[in-house]
Formats: structure tokens, sequence, C-alpha cells
């Protein structure tokens, strides 16, 4: 067991690629093969027409800051070191929206429109999470 405080996610059938995207330094979506719908980090149904017909692709792994807060009470004990911390709202360039959070940069420094790119962070042997960072280019 490792030393990782932080809730882990649940590694499945259905978002395994995606969290081997992951440790390999990939962003990893699902599409839906009958409606084309975006999904994130996988599951066995599309939520817009209930299809099981699915295929991987890879995201650019760049977007913008949707929308954003900033937590001031750790409700894991894994987060108190961070105190205060943010969950950011990320429309990647493909559309979809992922929950995350931006890394190497002060919370104040938060804006709405800002450009960011795909960073991954190793929690334990089996799951690097992705975060974002500024994209400066």
């Amino acid at each position: 067991m490792s030393g990782y405080l932080k809730p882990l996610p649940r590694i499945d059938e259905w978002n395994r690629v995606h969290w081997d995207g992951a440790r390999e330094g990939r962003l990893m979506i699902q599409a839906c093969s009958d409606c084309g719908t975006l999904r994130y980090a996988g599951s066995k149904l599309c939520p817009h027409c209930h299809g099981t017909n699915s295929e991987w692709k890879q995201a650019c792994g760049k977007g913008v800051v949707w929308s954003w807060c900033v937590f001031h009470r750790a409700y894991f004990k894994g987060f108190e070191s961070e105190l205060p911390y943010n969950v950011v709202l990320i429309e990647l360039d493909e559309g979809l929206k992922v929950y995350s959070n931006v890394v190497n940069m002060t919370n104040e420094s938060l804006r709405i429109g800002m450009r960011v790119r795909a960073v991954f962070e190793t929690a334990t042997e089996e799951v690097t999470l992705v975060k974002f960072e500024e994209d400066k280019l």
C-alpha cells in the first residue's frame, strides 16, 4: 500500500485505457462510435444515446479554464498540506469539459479563458493523475 492519502479512482475495464494513457503521458478520451459524444474518463454506456460502442482517442491535452473555485477546507486528510487548492473545469480543445487542478501557479493567478495544457502527476504505481498548467506558448 502506498502512502498516498487522497482518494483514488477505481480502475475498471471501461476506463483502463484512460489511466494507462495517463501513465504514459497521454490524455485519452472515449468517443461514442454511434453518436460521437466524447466522455472522460470512460464508461460502458454513452450518456447521450446510451450506445455501447466506443473507441479511444488521444486528446491534444490543451484547453481553456472554463470555471474554477478554491477550497479552503480539506475534506480528505491528503489535501491538508495543499490548502488552499483549486478545482478547475477545463474545456478541452476537443470540446469536452473535465475537472482537474491547475498546478505550478498561484490560485490568485487563475482566470477564466486562460490557456492550459495537460501535465501528469504520479500518485501511485498504477494511477497517474491528469492535471493542467498554464500554456504559455
